[in-house]
């Protein structure tokens, strides 16, 4: 089981597009708010599987160079559950500044919970090198491989996880990736804005931002 803990103020202004400015009195207080109510309302959900790298879901060149040296590699889901969903639309009608920023720290809430489980695998497997993150959109990994991983992880039975028609996860504050597993540490390789198929409708780009992919 893994709790909301630390969630990450950086990672929250900079899904606000605040950048690296410092956040005054009247932000610190408002983010202290947000915190406090996912804690107490939210609830994180996961699920990861170990499978081979020749599995059919492993589809794109990407992926299949993310993971060369892995003979496995580990399938994983996390949600905030619907709950967030909920509190976010609860207050885009009472207090629009609280709500922007719900969505905002719900967004580095899943992230944390991400690294949580890479923290769990990595103690799960001691002997072994981890890969980062590698999700559905990225490269030429194609978004509707979300559908197929979900159904690999049952997760809609098991956290209530699916994807919709045009492969957008629900509940949104979710997030699905591939973890390579090695006997030797990774080859570090390209990251960025040039492989990721989201760049021309990314929000970090539009607000002269990144991400961290």
């Amino acid at each position: 089981m893994i709790k909301l803990e630390n969630i990450s103020r950086a990672e929250t202004l900079r899904y606000l597009g605040g950048g690296n400015a410092e956040p005054d009195k009247r932000m610190d207080d408002l983010l202290d708010f947000c915190e406090a109510e996912l804690k107490k309302n939210v609830s994180p959900k996961y699920l990861y599987k170990k499978i081979p790298v020749d599995s059919s879901i492993i589809k794109g060149e990407d992926i299949k160079k993310h993971l060369e040296g892995c003979d496995w590699c580990y399938v994983l889901c996390a949600t905030l559950g619907a709950e967030a969903d909920r509190l976010i639309r609860s207050y885009s009608v009472r207090d629009m500044s609280k709500a922007v920023a719900l969505d905002a720290m719900s967004s580095a809430a899943v992230e944390s919970v991400c690294n949580s489980i890479e923290e769990e695998l990595a103690r799960e497997n001691p002997r072994s090198f981890l890969t980062w993150r590698f999700s559905p959109g990225y490269g030429d990994y194609p978004l509707e491989v979300q559908a197929e991983l979900l159904r690999l992880l049952d997760a809609q039975k098991k956290i209530g996880l699916c994807a919709d028609e045009s492969f957008a996860l629900t509940p949104s504050k979710s997030v699905t990736a591939v973890i390579g597993l090695s006997d030797t540490p990774p080859e570090k390789r390209r990251r960025g804005c040039a492989v990721c198929n989201l760049r021309h409708e990314c929000k970090f780009r539009k607000a002269g931002t990144r991400c961290e992919f």
